[in-house]
C-alpha cells in the first residue's frame, strides 16, 4: 500500500530522492545540467510530499510559489523500480490538491524534451504546453506547461 506524507525539503527521505534524480538528470542534461541545476535547489522548497511503499520512499514531487495564483511543480522523481505503477500520478495529485487548499489556482512546471516519460506523464495529467518562462526561454532542450487545478467559483 502506498503512503504519501507532506513535509518539507529538509526531510531526509526527500533529500536522498532528490540525490538520485540529481544523478539520472546530470546524464539527460548532458552540457547543461549545471544551467538547469542552479534553479533546483531544494532549501527554498516549503511543500514536499514523499511516497512509501512499506516503509521505503519510492517518489517525491514538491511545489514553491511562481505567482500569487500559480506554484512551480518541482523535484518530481520516482525511483526506476516503482515506475509504471501510477505513484507518479499519486504524487502530482497530491502537489495540486495541496496547492489548491492554499488558494493557488494554477500549477507550472519545466521538464526537458529529451526526458519523454515525463512530457507524456505530464500531458497525460492534463498539464498543456505554454511558452517557456522565466529562465527556461531560450534554452531549447525546455519545454513548459501549465494546468488549472481551481475551478471558478460560480457562487461569487
Amino acid at each position: 500500500m502506498i503512503k504519501i506524507i507532506k513535509t518539507d525539503s529538509t526531510h531526509p527521505d526527500f533529500v536522498a530522492l532528490v540525490k538520485q534524480l540529481d544523478r539520472y538528470l546530470k546524464i539527460t542534461d548532458g552540457d547543461e545540467h549545471e544551467f538547469y541545476n542552479q534553479f533546483n535547489n531544494i532549501d527554498v522548497i516549503k511543500h514536499v510530499v514523499v511516497a512509501y511503499n512499506e516503509d521505503e520512499a519510492i517518489a517525491c514531487g514538491a511545489f514553491k510559489e511562481f505567482n500569487s495564483q500559480s506554484v512551480e511543480i518541482k523535484r518530481m522523481y520516482t525511483n526506476p523500480i516503482s515506475r509504471g505503477k501510477g505513484i507518479a500520478t499519486l504524487v502530482l495529485k497530491e502537489l495540486e490538491n495541496w496547492a489548491q487548499e492554499i488558494g493557488y489556482k494554477n500549477c507550472v512546471l519545466e521538464t526537458g524534451k529529451r526526458q519523454v516519460e515525463a512530457v507524456n506523464f505530464y500531458k497525460k495529467c492534463g498539464y498543456v504546453v505554454i511558452p517557456n518562462y522565466g529562465q527556461y526561454k531560450k534554452m531549447e532542450n525546455s519545454i513548459c506547461f501549465n494546468k488549472t487545478i481551481s475551478c471558478i467559483d460560480l457562487e461569487k
